[in-house]
């Protein structure tokens, strides 16, 4: 049974950490081979559970040490129907996965949580094409009826909440909000940005979180940005504006980097975790209601770790 579907512990305030970027961790620093960048496929075995046990672990522990809140995002960014049917799993197979990967991230909470710490389980939904491009666009009405299996697999279990990382444009954004409306359950939508703070398909940031909240009657809890340095994305950001008041979450990128050369790149560029961590405060000082911090490509525990040394004692 979910334990904060109902009131989500970060909303009211307490600053949150999450992971960092779980699929260049696995692949570059660990050595794991995740085809087409899906860490569920690590699911079907008792190795790879292991593995993702120590991954979780080695985060959630950051979060209880430094007296934070923590989101077990779940592994399943590209747990969704075409990226399941490219990597030759059935749909049946892919809810067994998605049901498993929320399963376990309860598992761990039961394992890390503290009254100080309070663990959130958020089942991930990736975008249905490529992260960086938009592709072929959907409408709403595709959007949401492709996002809803993996939206429901999450929430007949102990999902507290969904998130959709990466949408790179708006109405892939309301599909999932609305899919997780239609079954209650809290979201948050986690948008990507170019290195000019709009969105690959062009969109400024703040009109696609305007359209997200006109077409569901503000249904997400709250909005995020990830997958872009803090570099990329600071300078659309402006107090008074009734959008940046809705964004509650970052998960930036190590890397300065663009969208097109991290592409390109044939080697992890992990940045500088310390000058992350102070980009962040940077933004938490302007921006005091975003709470929940991770990171995204390039990023391990040691930003989540810098990130919250640098994070924490603001939050008082």
């Amino acid at each position: 049974m979910a334990k904060y579907r109902r009131a989500l512990p970060q909303l009211s305030g307490k600053l949150f950490l999450t992971d960092g970027g779980i699929e260049t961790t696995l692949v570059f620093l660990e050595g794991l081979e995740l085809p087409a960048f899906a860490a569920f496929v690590l699911l079907e075995d008792e190795k790879g559970v292991a593995a993702l046990r120590r991954y979780y672990a080695r985060h959630a522990g950051i979060a209880k040490a430094s007296g934070t809140g923590f989101i077990l995002e779940s592994p399943t960014w590209r747990s969704s129907a075409d990226w399941g049917a490219m990597l030759g799993y059935p749909a049946d197979r892919l809810a067994v996965l998605n049901r498993k990967a929320v399963a376990l991230m309860a598992e761990m909470r039961a394992e890390w949580e503290t009254p100080g710490s309070p663990m959130v389980v958020s089942g991930c939904v990736g975008p249905r094409g490529d992260g960086y491009v938009p592709g072929r666009l959907m409408t709403v009405r595709e959007a949401t009826d492709f996002h809803a299996a993996q939206v429901r697999a999450f929430t007949g279990g102990e999902a507290d909440m969904v998130t959709a990382i990466t949408m790179n444009y708006a109405e892939e954004g309301i599909g999932v909000a609305a899919a997780a409306k239609a079954v209650g359950v809290p979201s948050a939508i986690s948008f990507t940005v170019e290195t000019d703070g709009k969105l690959p398909s062009g969109q400024p940031l703040g009109e696609a979180i305007a359209a997200v909240d006109a077409a569901t009657d503000h249904a997400p809890a709250y909005y995020m940005i990830n997958c872009a340095h803090p570099t990329h994305f600071e300078g659309v950001l402006a107090k008074g504006e009734p959008w940046v008041e809705r964004l509650r979450g970052i998960r930036a990128n190590a890397s300065k980097r663009s969208h097109a050369e991290l592409d390109a790149a044939t080697d992890l560029d992990d940045g500088d975790p310390a000058e992350l961590g102070r980009q962040y405060a940077a933004l938490r000082v302007r921006f005091g209601w975003i709470n929940v911090l991770g990171g995204c490509c390039g990023t391990d525990h040691r930003h989540v770790e810098e990130i919250g040394r640098s994070c924490a004692p603001l939050a008082a």
